[in-house]
This record gives structure tokens, C-alpha cells and sequence, in this order.
């Protein structure tokens, strides 16, 4: 399984609304492979925390590849784009449990 975690911090001022109408967009998401989605914001519980945050398993490298490639995941991606000082991605391999 494969594990992608994205963390960015976002621009002074960013539209709230927007952020959101995009995280429940990529919330709605489908794409093959997928087994647990998840999007949000940071709770500040402490300062200098980033602002975004997707965390997504997928059950192998082509999942992750199909999501990465995935037209409705581009376009809003490319929607948050504007919004984002820093971003910050990793995929890592689970190991089986």
C-alpha cells in the first residue's frame, strides 16, 4: 500500500471559501485504488503548523499514479494552486499489517 501525505502553507489572505469548496471537491473524489481519503485543515493546536492537508492510501503504485494523473484531481489542483506559499509531498510504501 501506498501512503500520500501533502502538506501546504498557504498565502496570507486566502479565500476560506474556496480552500473549502476545494477540499470537499477533492473529498468527493473517486478514483480506482483509493482506500482512505482524507482532506482538512489545520486545528492550530500550535503554532507554525502548515494550513492543508491530504492524507491518501492507495492500494499500489499505479493507484497512486492513476490518482496523480486523474483530470477532476488536476483541475483542482490547479484551483488551490493561486492560494499555496509552500507545499510539501511525500509517498511512502506501508508495510503490510
Amino acid at each position: 500500500m501506498i501512503r500520500n501525505v501533502v502538506l501546504a502553507k498557504l498565502k496570507t489572505g486566502y479565500d476560506v471559501a474556496e480552500v473549502e469548496q476545494i477540499q470537499q471537491g477533492l473529498r468527493n473524489l473517486d478514483c480506482p485504488g483509493t482506500r482512505r481519503y482524507t482532506v482538512g485543515s489545520d486545528a492550530g493546536l500550535r503554532e507554525g503548523n502548515w494550513d492543508f492537508v491530504i492524507v491518501a492510501d492507495f492500494e499500489d503504485t499505479a493507484a497512486y499514479q492513476g490518482y496523480d494523473e486523474d483530470t477532476e484531481h488536476n483541475r483542482l489542483r490547479s484551483r488551490l494552486a493561486p492560494f499555496i506559499d509552500q507545499v510539501a509531498r511525500a509517498q511512502f510504501e506501508l508495510p503490510d499489517s
